[in-house]
């Protein structure tokens, strides 16, 4: 799966980065995806694998501290560069006709560094914040690398409060950007006449709809389940969907589908 995802991703940025017919807004965008994907999933599983080949499950206290950083960071600012998508495929098809003017080159660059810069503040909120939370119920998490809510497990105070009420906003806010946003797109896209260009619409449309659902339903049900729902097992593969599974998948979904991509390739 690792090298899956470092071969499609690193293919899509090569082929965005050496040809010149594909330096518009929406591939602009997903050379910007691709980065984060690769380093959202190279913060977990090599360390993993390290791990399995070794035969050993420890991790120092900056290490750890380090991969939760980075994999909030890579994780948020890839959800942020998801919702600009959405407003590129919003102007696409509801004002196609203001779309060179309303996603310039300097516009195209703000909305993608607003997402990083978005993605390093959020990162650094949450890791300065699980890092002042007392430990006292051991060092061991179960899983393959260092998760929010399962240091949250360890901790012995009620600050780890501020914690999920910080997750529960964020959660809710990236929610209703995305209903908002595709409410609007699903509303112009019946107003158009012919079925072909309903087809066209719902299958650049759907398939993006579809890993931000998988990115946002998982990523909820890991940080804000209930405790009552304690299972190993189902942690592993949960966290396994929002953090392996999308860097491995967006280059098909977002690219090997795309005939520009497959003939520059």
């Amino acid at each position: 799966i690792y090298l899956a995802a470092l071969l499609g991703n690193g293919l899509i940025i090569t082929a965005v980065a050496c040809n010149h017919r594909l330096h518009t807004p929406m591939y602009f965008f997903l050379l910007n995806l691709s980065r984060l994907d690769l380093g959202s999933i190279s913060t977990t599983l090599p360390k993993s694998m390290a791990s399995s080949l070794w035969d050993t499950r420890a991790i120092s206290y900056p290490g750890c501290a380090a991969q939760l950083f980075l994999l909030v960071f890579f994780i948020s600012a890839d959800l942020y560069l998801l919702t600009v998508m959405t407003y590129d495929r919003y102007i696409a098809i509801c004002k196609p006709l203001h779309y060179g003017t309303l996603l310039g080159n300097r516009a195209c660059v703000h909305m993608a560094a607003a997402a990083w810069g978005s993605g390093f503040l959020y990162a650094l909120l949450h890791t300065a914040n699980t890092s002042c939370i007392p430990l006292c119920q051991g060092n061991a998490l179960d899983q393959f690398f260092c998760e929010i809510p399962q240091i949250l497990k360890l901790s012995c105070s009620d600050s780890d409060l501020r914690e999920v009420g910080l997750l529960i906003l964020s959660c809710f806010l990236a929610f209703v950007n995305f209903v908002v946003s595709y409410v609007q797109i699903f509303r112009a896209v019946l107003r158009i006449p012919s079925e072909q260009g309903w087809h066209k619409a719902f299958s650049t449309c759907l398939p993006h709809l579809a890993m931000v659902s998988l990115y946002v339903r998982t990523g909820v049900f890991a940080y804000l389940k209930p405790p009552s729902i304690f299972s190993p097992f189902l942690d592993v593969v949960v966290s396994f969907l929002y953090t392996v599974v999308p860097p491995a998948v967006d280059p098909l979904i977002y690219s090997m589908r795309n005939k520009e991509i497959r003939d520059a390739l």
